[in-house]
């Protein structure tokens, strides 16, 4: 097991690498780089995609001295050649500095900080609330498995993932945000304007009241994957040998189902927390932060992309896919810890 995890955290550097290089190759290519953005801002023209990349000639520099587009290289530090650029930022990146922003005048790391109470909020509700609905549901139609419960749930839950989440919130303001009918919830944000002065229970409330409407909107589509799952992981344990030398031995039907049964059933489950928690923090729904005006890591992401802010850009992809190999590895460890059976070293001989 160690042999395996010194492998598989040697692998995370090539990978990292791998990702970022990519994403950097593919920028110098991306029209309208932020040299490009800030000359159309200084000709009064707004931003624009019209550009050729961050160190091409573009015809929105046409009129502009020529020694103030070199003053603006420098400061985006465009005026070094790319590959010298590209070391750089693996060195910072290898020292876990993220770089400063172009357009916000802060660091990478404070704006992640920033954006992070609001997708702690929908990342933390969304994954608690799928899980405490979806497994229990899921055992519920496993045991009840052909019954007229099985198959009505089942068509509730798939025409919940059929709908996109967006769809859902559109419709779920429309009817309860005061779009048309009734205003029972807020429209925007995570709290009131007079949070401050709320005590402290009403300071709960109002953050739950303004929860309801977004996370509906997150977690309606997430409940089939889990349900579904969860019914056949029990299915496929019920039908096994010794579940029915347990009944043979006349062992309680409910404790063959929870002692036996259960545990082996919630294997996949339980193992695939780790990326399932930390999935939700960081793979919120950019239109679903837009509808409801929520300021989280999606939508910086977006903005970062729009107005091409590559240390943004480059410096939360680092930090994501980082994030992501270190979860994937958790897992793996989840798996070993939940079920001993299982070897790695020679799954990668």
């Amino acid at each position: 097991m160690l042999a395996y995890l010194l492998k598989r955290i040697l692998l995370m550097i090539p990978t990292l690498i791998g990702v970022i290089t990519l994403t950097f190759v593919v920028i110098q290519f991306v029209p309208g780089g932020p040299v490009e953005q800030m000359m159309l801002e200084m000709k009064g023209r707004g931003g624009g995609g019209e550009a050729s990349g961050g160190g091409a000639e573009y015809r929105g520099r046409r009129g502009v001295d020529p020694d103030k587009i070199k003053e603006i290289q420098a400061l985006y530090g465009f005026d070094k050649p790319p590959l010298e650029r590209y070391f750089l930022m693996l060195k910072r990146f290898a020292q876990f500095d993220l770089g400063q922003s172009y357009f916000q005048h802060r660091s990478v790391w404070e704006l992640v900080k920033s954006k992070m109470p609001v997708s702690i909020s929908l990342g933390l509700w969304t994954f608690f609330l799928t899980y405490l609905i979806s497994v229990p549901l899921g055992i519920s139609k496993a045991i009840r498995a052909g019954s007229r419960f099985d198959v009505i749930s089942s068509m509730v839950v798939l025409v919940g993932y059929a709908i996109p989440g967006f769809v859902l919130g559109v419709l779920l303001l429309v009817l309860f945000g005061g779009g048309t009918f009734v205003q029972w919830f807020p429209l925007r944000g995570l709290t009131s304007d007079n949070w401050d002065q709320l005590s402290i229970m009403g300071k709960v409330m109002d953050y739950l009241w303004h929860l309801v409407l977004p996370i509906t909107a997150s977690v309606v589509g997430s409940f089939a994957v889990i349900t579904m799952l969860t019914k056949n992981a029990f299915l496929e344990e019920i039908r096994k040998q010794y579940v029915l030398t347990a009944r043979a031995k006349g062992l309680a039907e409910r404790r063959v189902l929870w002692k036996h049964v259960f545990r082996n059933a919630l294997i996949p489950l339980v193992t695939g927390f780790p990326a399932a928690f930390i999935g939700a923090f960081f793979t919120g729904s950019l239109l679903i932060e837009t509808l409801f005006s929520l300021d989280g890591l999606g939508l910086l992401s977006y903005e970062a992309v729009l107005r091409r802010d590559y240390p943004v850009v480059l410096g939360t992809l680092y930090l994501f896919t980082l994030i992501g190999l270190v979860t994937r590895l958790i897992s793996d460890i989840c798996y070993v810890m939940v079920d001993p059976r299982i070897h790695f070293e020679g799954m990668h001989r």
